[in-house]
């Protein structure tokens, strides 16, 4: 597959995919755009880039359909300032932002997957030892040795040497 696909805008307001050889709608369009694609639009009758004007008119359809892309607090701010002063920060850095959060949230889910791979082999670990250990009671040597009259074998603690000495 071409990573960028050429569509012809007849006066008609129809697109043609040149590649496919099959007229599209805009939302045929933005489907190859969210696949991965690049796509340039140029005027059937006189070869102009036509690009940011159709790709501004997906744009407009989706905040017709209430799904706005931007808020209406921008789009003033872009209205008051003008393309000129805007274009730039658009062309520059918007574009690089989103790039970058783009990379970083898929960091983080990659990484938010490896931590939940390790939650699960935590799991696995809890249930073998809650296993292994289930028969066990932590204070059963303590019960043998006091059973058994083991405790007058043991070494007597300091204070009961002295106080043996006094009596």
């Amino acid at each position: 597959m071409a990573s960028k696909i050429v569509i012809k805008k007849y006066p008609n307001r129809r697109l043609y995919n040149t590649e496919a050889s099959a007229y599209i709608t805009l939302e045929d369009v933005a489907e190859l755009i969210k696949k991965g694609f690049r796509v340039e639009v140029t005027d059937a009758n006189t070869g102009d880039d036509v690009t940011a004007l159709v790709l501004t008119q997906i744009i407009m359809n989706k905040a017709k359909n209430a799904d706005g892309l931007l808020p209406v607090s921008l789009l003033h701010l872009i209205i008051q300032f003008g393309e000129n002063l805007l274009h730039e920060f658009f062309e520059k850095y918007l574009e690089k932002t989103i790039e970058n959060y783009l990379d970083y949230r898929k960091r983080m889910d990659d990484q938010i997957s490896a931590y939940n791979a390790y939650l699960e082999m935590g799991m696995d670990f809890s249930a073998f030892a809650e296993n292994t250990f289930k028969d066990m009671t932590p204070m059963k040597f303590f019960s043998i040795v006091k059973e058994n009259g083991s405790d007058k074998n043991m070494p007597k603690s300091q204070d009961d040497k002295t106080s043996g000495d006094k009596a």
